[in-house]
């Protein structure tokens, strides 16, 4: 049994070989073009931002829900004993900024 090719088996072949090294160049070309670059650089960047934001997102999240944990219990009933002395505090802080601006204009 031999294991000689014709020689139309070989030309079949080489055209095949040509097609696929043809497409495998085509790809290539694609890939390295500018615009495809740019487009590849673009989707990585909008990728990093959305990952970014996205942790921004939930840390956010997490520091809100922690905070109103503060000042609301469980069942969603305002914590007097923690809003009261806050509420003050924020009224004492306005009234102090509101004597400095009026001492200012004077």
């Amino acid at each position: 049994m031999s294991d000689a090719r014709t020689p139309a088996q070989i030309e079949a072949d080489i055209i095949s070989r040509r097609e696929q090294l043809a497409v495998v160049l085509d790809e290539i070309g694609v890939r390295v073009h500018p615009k495809t670059i740019m487009g590849d650089a673009k989707a990585k960047a909008a990728e990093a931002v959305d990952r970014t934001a996205g942790r921004a997102f939930v840390a956010v999240n997490r520091t809100v829900s922690d905070v109103k944990a503060q000042f609301v219990s469980e069942e969603g009933a305002p914590r007097l004993e923690r809003v009261i002395p806050a509420a003050l505090l924020a009224v004492g802080v306005v009234g102090l900024l509101a004597v400095s601006v009026r001492r200012r204009k004077r």
